[in-house]
């Protein structure tokens, strides 16, 4: 059997300290990072009860993805800024 180049989503990536205050510490996959980061959002609230296609950041989550409100959509570029 021949071997697969790994997935990228799971390949364990370190994630930088502003990302690690709301994921834990890494390296970890992208998709669990993905999964933490929309597990705090969750339970903080942070989904615009109008359109729950906007976040709003609140200090915390700022740090990594800015603190104006943004699309879930633009999201995920902002966080992988903070994945290395």
């Amino acid at each position: 059997m021949a071997d697969k180049k790994p997935n990228a989503l799971m390949t364990p990536v370190k994630v930088s300290g502003d990302l690690a205050a709301i994921t834990g510490q890494g390296p970890m996959p992208r998709s669990q990072i993905t999964s933490k980061v929309w597990e705090y959002i969750k339970k903080h609230n942070l989904q615009d009860a109008k359109d729950k296609r906007t976040i709003n950041p609140d200090a915390l989550l700022g740090k990594v993805i800015g603190t104006a409100p943004i699309s879930m959509f633009k999201m995920t570029a902002a966080v992988s800024k903070h994945i290395g």
